[in-house]
């Protein structure tokens, strides 16, 4: 094992290297947050397809695939096909909006504040996204060391905040890269013909298992119906995926190089779920299905490459968790506590204001305080990086306190789907739609999931259904029943959209590499 280990030690101590390396790079909340708006069509690939692809859909896949056999590439595939969608139908014009955050967007599209509520339900997705890639680092970090769970968690958390804080985006993005590159050696290329070789080919394989195994429909078309609802829409939505189209240097490079990163998670899928299925004919009796991925890699793989294949499985978890977690601190910092504490400033200021004129306290009268906010001297890149710590030891805390991934990763999803799918694919395809329908499309669809995942289940399919279609007739009885959305912000949304008033005040153009 010195050999694996060595390999691991050498990966990790590279992941932090690029966290400094990134730290001297990122000057400015642009380069902090969307790595400058600069990735060309490569980087932007790699980092796309890492994001997405973490420790559920690799650990959790190949699972599936033990559990289910070829038809547990459902719910790999269905995330590969919402990139896909988002790529071809949305990622241009999402990229022309030259935003940070998905509250953003709403904010610019209704006219209103909608940011803060919404903010919140990102912030919960986020973090359990986050959290689902932590609890991964248990399963690697115990065949690696024959580590206690709480302590493997530390470990790899700890990694991932560190190069995080750093480097924010850059960081992440350079990280990123090697992890797409060692994940495609070591699952695509050594994990799935080895494990294939070991369980004596196909032809052993159908020879050993029930036929459901190899029926593509065999894990139910209820289920994966489900999953489009929530890995095939979530990923149109979802901060995390966003935050990375935002770091595209042109709307064609978000297009093109998204469609080469959801074609790649079509191939991973499959690759899970064959190695799941071979793992099923070499180990019937495993006490649960997500041990298939850790036994195979322990049992069968020789020295050296069994290092290779756990340091991409690490990739997998820390590719998705740094990007969950630089999401979080993003949602937190920008759309929940800046705009509390903007208001708090505003609320301060006006009432200064009408006392020094004799007048009682005031609501809010907006903008008294952002003159203000343009001569505070807070250090923005100092406070996202304050957030991604803090934001990341949440994260930790929380992977400790839970054992289940796919139970954390539907919850994360639930949220997002049931609370936000709905408003912002809304904004972005109904002229109608106001911010008032978009406020009660949020709270109804948020406490709707919320309700039914305790009534009737986490991994129950009522919370996404029914909390999706309260969502849908929030949004439009109460759009119907409101003010359209006023015109000048309309105009202004759809100059954004055009790309022809891009820039924010403070942010340059990208320069072309």
């Amino acid at each position: 094992m010195a050999v694996d280990y060595t390999v691991i030690v050498v990966y990790l101590a590279g992941m932090l290297a690029m966290g400094w390396w990134g730290m001297r790079r990122a000057k400015s909340k642009s380069e902090f947050l969307v790595a400058g708006r600069r990735l060309g069509p490569t980087m932007y690939s790699g980092t796309m397809a890492a994001i997405v692809l973490g420790g559920a859909s690799t650990i959790g896949g190949v699972g599936l695939g033990y559990q289910y056999g070829l038809s547990g590439a459902w719910m790999v595939f269905t995330i590969g096909l919402g990139l896909l969608a988002l790529s071809v139908f949305f990622s241009a014009r999402i990229a022309r909006l030259k935003v940070y955050t998905v509250s953003e967007m709403l904010d610019l599209r209704y006219g209103g504040r909608a940011g803060v509520i919404s903010g919140v339900v990102m912030w919960a997705y986020t973090l359990m996204l986050a959290v689902t890639s932590t609890i991964a680092y248990a399963t690697i970090f115990d065949v690696l060391f024959d580590m206690n769970r709480s302590v493997a968690i530390i470990l790899g958390g700890s990694i991932v905040v560190a190069y995080s804080t750093l480097g924010g985006m850059w960081s992440i993005t350079l990280t990123d890269m090697v992890q797409f590159v060692v994940k495609t050696i070591g699952v695509l290329l050594l994990l799935l013909p080895i494990a294939v070789v070991k369980a004596g080919g196909f032809s052993e394989m159908k020879a050993q298992l029930p036929t459901e195994y190899f029926d593509p429909l065999g894990i139910g078309g209820e289920t994966i119906f489900t999953y489009v609802l929530i890995y095939t829409f979530g990923m149109l939505i979802g901060q995390d995926i966003w935050q990375r189209v935002f770091t595209a240097r042109s709307d064609r490079t978000a297009k093109w190089g998204g469609t080469v990163a959801g074609t790649y998670c079509l191939a991973y899928a499959l690759a899970g779920a064959v190695i799941g299925t071979a793992a099923k004919v070499l180990y019937p009796k495993l006490g649960s299905p997500d041990d298939a991925f850790a036994t195979i890699v322990k049992d069968e793989l020789p020295v050296g490459v069994r290092g290779l294949v756990l340091a991409a499985a690490l990739a997998a978890v820390m590719s998705t968790s740094s990007g969950a977690l630089i999401a979080c601190a993003t949602v937190a910092n920008n759309d929940i506590w800046s705009r509390l504490r903007g208001a708090v400033r505003r609320t301060e200021a006006t009432n200064d204001v009408r006392k020094s004129h004799g007048a009682p306290d005031a609501p809010d009268t907006p903008g008294t305080a952002d003159a203000l906010d343009s001569h505070d001297p807070h250090d923005e890149v100092k406070g996202n990086r304050a957030f991604i710590l803090l934001m990341g030891i949440a994260v930790i805390a929380t992977a400790i306190t839970l054992n289940n991934v796919v139970e954390a990763l539907t919850v994360a999803y639930n949220l997002l789907v049931g609370g936000l799918l709905v408003p912002i694919l809304g904004g972005l395809l109904w002229r109608r739609g106001t911010v008032q329908g978009a406020l009660a499309s949020v709270t109804v669809g948020g406490v709707a999931v919320i309700v039914l995942m305790a009534t009737h289940g986490i991994l129950a399919n009522e919370p996404v259904y029914y909390g999706l279609l309260l969502s849908l007739a929030a949004y439009i009885a109460v759009s119907l029943l409101t003010r359209p959305t006023d015109a000048a912000v309309l105009a202004a949304w759809r100059e954004r959209l055009a790309g022809r008033n891009p820039e924010l005040v403070s942010e340059p153009v990208p320069a072309r590499q």
